[in-house]
């Protein structure tokens, strides 16, 4: 479903509520304009850096005018004279920097793309001008003036910065249903909205931007709404919104705080309130990236995060669509620090699904992940409950939880730990083991558990005979429980078809 879009930017419109709003007082100046100047240099091509690069898209006028007739609305007036300004080629260099500065006050002046008869003609005129800005960022051979940064912001906050409308695909979200082959919904202005992040990353990585000027310009109020887009269902744009991202985070250290507050705090919403957001995923990639980067030892503030942040990220149903991306910044944190698998074992036992047998396998594989990580000390804290987990995990009906399980005794430095602890393993995971290799309906699953049995007595026979025969007294004492259950049911049964005539109440000694 097409996505209705809404404007971010205070103004007053008349427009209907699936029209952006961001607005554009300054109108073109010049009619001077050349034709040929809708042409641009391929060899911009080459530098691209981002994902779905706007200029390989081509110069195909045909194409391009079929393109931007899928665009999206913005809401402002077209000016009667937008016409093309001259290009970058054709003025002299001590008049470039102004040129640029009226080719980015020309687009900001917005059209509506949901109708693809209107405004053909100025539609690809600004294509082509944002081209040109692209090309000319990318060949930039001289610092942006303040001016220029300033009209810079201005221009791509008014043409990317919208709310979204409340999307069809929530219900599946919450109900944690797999999306992988479910069409993702594009935004019909995407070939419009392409060239404007493709301008802006370029913009920000371009070495002639300064970071001490522009950041009164890139400030905090602009990464927040750059946050609020990552919630687009629109997968093209949160790649992009990604890597720009990761490049503002990079540039502009005296955002670097702010940027991680402000993704918590989208974090916290999705768990404990909503369960819904597209962008999840992006923002723990950019994440991994960053923890990656974390200097050792591990300050406090980067371990509360782990622990009230990327831990009970493992709570909503819908798990399975950044779970990925989860794992590798858990694992980072384990690998850098491995005192802390204790504490990441734990949290994962604290949310282990009980009713959801594809999330339980996503966590045996995150477990495994962890635990190869992990060290003797940390792992002999944990190993009780774990294991405890495990042995309910190894009598899963549902054969890929127990064949999961079981795969961990695959993993040599796994096997290893156990086989250092089995005086306090075996005992607990010995009657799931015996359960399995007697009746387990999955031959798979009983083959592996056969094989497991088999590690254990080869390697400490007395103590797996001592398993066994714990097993066999605690089965016939169950055994005898039940036969006086069923015997005490019985006489029940009994009395009251004696009494069956009387009213009256049945005392059982």
């Amino acid at each position: 479903m097409i996505k209705q879009i809404f404007g971010k930017i205070p103004r007053k419109h008349s427009k209907s509520a699936g029209d952006p709003s961001p607005s554009s007082n300054s109108s073109t100046t010049s009619k001077k304009s050349e034709k040929g100047s809708k042409k641009s240099n391929n060899s911009v091509d080459e530098a691209i850096s981002a994902p779905y690069s706007v200029l390989s898209i081509g110069n195909n006028p045909k194409k391009n005018l079929l393109r931007d007739k899928e665009s999206r609305i913005n809401g402002s007036s077209i000016p009667s004279s937008y016409e093309a300004l001259p290009s970058f080629r054709d003025v002299p260099n001590s008049e470039k920097q102004q040129l640029f500065i009226r080719k980015v006050k020309m687009c900001c002046v917005a059209f509506d793309f949901t109708d693809p008869t209107k405004d053909v003609k100025e539609k690809e005129i600004k294509r082509q001008t944002l081209l040109e800005l692209v090309e000319y960022v990318t060949s930039a051979n001289g610092k942006f003036t303040e001016n220029m940064m300033q009209e810079v912001v201005k221009m791509v906050s008014l043409n990317i910065f919208r709310e979204f409308t409340p999307q069809t695909r929530e219900n599946k979200l919450l109900e944690g249903l797999d999306l992988e082959d479910e069409e993702p919904a594009m935004d019909p202005a995407w070939p419009h909205l392409q060239v404007i992040y493709e301008f802006l990353l370029r913009f920000i990585a371009s070495p002639e931007t300064d970071a001490k000027l522009a950041k009164r310009y890139i400030d905090h109020s602009f990464v927040l709404k750059l946050l609020d887009l990552f919630d687009s269902e629109d997968p093209r744009e949160r790649e992009y919104l990604k890597t720009i991202l990761h490049r503002i985070y990079g540039k502009f250290m005296v955002h670097r705080p702010f940027i991680r507050k402000g993704i918590n705090n989208i974090f916290y919403n999705f768990i404990f309130e909503t369960e819904k957001h597209n962008g999840i995923a992006e923002f723990l990639e950019v994440l991994g990236s960053i923890i990656n980067g974390f200097a050792l030892p591990l300050k406090e503030e980067h371990k509360l995060f782990l622990v009230r942040t990327l831990i009970p990220l493992h709570k909503p149903k819908c798990l399975a669509m950044y779970h990925q991306q989860l794992s590798y910044c858990i694992t980072q944190f384990v690998e850098k620090d491995c005192k802390l698998a204790d504490v990441v074992i734990r949290g994962l036992i604290k949310y282990w699904p009980v009713t959801n047998s594809s999330k339980e396998v996503l966590f045996l594989n995150e477990l495994e992940e962890v635990l190869e990580a992990t060290q003797g000390a940390e792992f002999q804290r944990c190993m009780v409950p774990l294991f405890h987990q495990i042995s309910c995990c190894l009598n899963s009906l549902h054969f890929q939880v127990a064949e999961r399980a079981l795969f961990l005794w695959n993993n040599d430095h796994i096997e290893n730990l156990i086989k250092q602890n089995r005086k306090v393993i075996l005992p607990i995971i010995f009657p799931a083991l015996e359960r399995n290799a007697r009746h387990h309906w999955n031959q798979a699953v009983h083959s592996l558990t056969l094989n497991v049995r088999k590690i254990f007595y080869d390697l400490d026979p007395d103590l797996f005979k001592a398993c066994q025969m714990k097993f066999q007294d605690d089965e016939s004492k169950e055994n005898e429980i039940k036969e006086k259950r069923e015997a005490t049911w019985k006489r029940l049964e009994e009395l009251a078809g004696k009494n069956a005539t009387s009213n009256e109440a049945i005392l059982v000694t």
